[in-house]
């Protein structure tokens, strides 16, 4: 049985890798190939965010490429059903004696890796086949259910800048998804090497580093990392501050600006997150630093923002910077601390 420090070497060496074969076709976008790679470790979903070509889709193909990884897109339209999406049932003649049977004929959800295109561009019934499938790992078409391969990871692209006919994604919906991540615009250097790459002629020769077993037996160990119960702590800090109906400890900010907050499922995605991120940093514990690192990926979508705070211009990173600025760190100043003291005591 391997030791925890050659666990530890083995995923270390397997993001290094991955890295260096994205690195032959996308440019930059460190954080945002990390933090995919926490989601994929921790067995959760992913929703990128971004302007129209900033590689979103090149960058999902890739990594399955990299990952050994049967991949699928699908590109979400107005008129898009869900059998479009989950397969269907049709009737075959079996021509040797001439009976008929019924066959289920699989749609693009069975794949490994799922590019789920402009996700708010498709209405709430074929949304909510998708999100059957993001929580099951399974399918109904009829009255049967079909089981969807595994590993399986859905990362689905939202457009920010074009929301005219667009089915925006219910909150249900959106909490399904481990992160929200932000696809920014290159710096210039990566700009100008992205121009000198795509004019000329280059070739990329992308080879697999994990397959679909290993990456199932790292979502394993990502869960036998230990969190303390000061991290655990921190976290539910975090979360439970974001919730408006909380009758003490709850900072001005959100009681003015949030609607409503996160659930416990925020709490559980920080938790297992810092646990992939620390294994990926080469450590084998979970830090209050990890949780801080990915409060905003993970709480970003799960607030939503009253009326006030939009005609304010203030965003969700907003009041997650607010409460990583406000809240202690250190065990001793989370307990002596009034507030926080009724927020653990609620």
């Amino acid at each position: 049985m391997e030791t925890s420090d050659a666990i530890v070497s083995k995923l270390q060496q397997a993001k290094e890798s991955i890295l260096q074969q994205l690195s032959q076709v996308i440019v930059g976008q460190t954080d945002v190939i990390e933090e995919l790679l926490i989601s994929i470790f921790s067995r959760g979903h992913c929703l990128l965010e971004g302007v129209p070509g900033l590689a979103k889709t090149l960058m999902v193909s890739t990594l399955a490429r990299v990952l050994d990884l049967r991949f699928s897109r699908i590109q979400f339209t107005p008129d898009l059903m869900p059998a479009d999406i989950t397969g269907i049932d049709i009737i075959e003649e079996n021509r040797a004696d001439g009976t008929r049977d019924y066959r289920f004929l699989e749609g693009p959800l069975f794949a490994n890796m799922i590019l789920a295109d402009e996700i708010n561009r498709t209405p709430p019934k074929t949304q909510s086949a998708l999100l059957e499938a993001m929580q099951e790992q399974r399918v109904t078409v009829g009255r049967n259910r079909h089981t969807l391969p595994d590993p399986f990871f859905v990362l689905a692209t939202q457009n920010p800048i074009e929301q005219e006919g667009t089915y925006p994604l219910p909150e249900a919906q959106q909490d399904r998804f481990m992160f929200k991540v932000f696809v920014e615009y290159p710096s210039f250097d990566e700009e100008f090497e992205i121009v000198r790459r795509t004019t000329a002629i280059v070739t990329d020769e992308i080879r697999p580093v994990l397959s679909g077993k290993e990456i199932l037996a790292l979502q394993q160990i990502v869960r036998q990392v230990p969190a303390s119960d000061h991290a655990m702590r921190y976290a539910l800090a975090l979360v439970r501050q974001t919730r408006v109906d909380q009758k003490k400890g709850i900072p001005e900010i959100v009681r003015d600006y949030v609607s409503w907050g996160a659930g416990p499922r925020a709490v559980q995605f920080l938790i297992l997150g810092s646990k992939a991120r620390a294994l990926l940093c080469g450590r084998t514990y979970v830090t209050c630093e990890d949780i801080k690192t990915l409060a905003k990926p993970v709480l970003r979508h799960r607030l939503v923002m009253s009326f006030l705070a939009e005609s304010e211009g203030v965003i969700s990173d907003d009041i997650v910077q607010k409460l990583l600025e406000t809240t202690p760190m250190s065990e001793d100043e989370l307990f002596r601390d009034a507030r926080f003291q009724s927020l653990f005591a609620g």
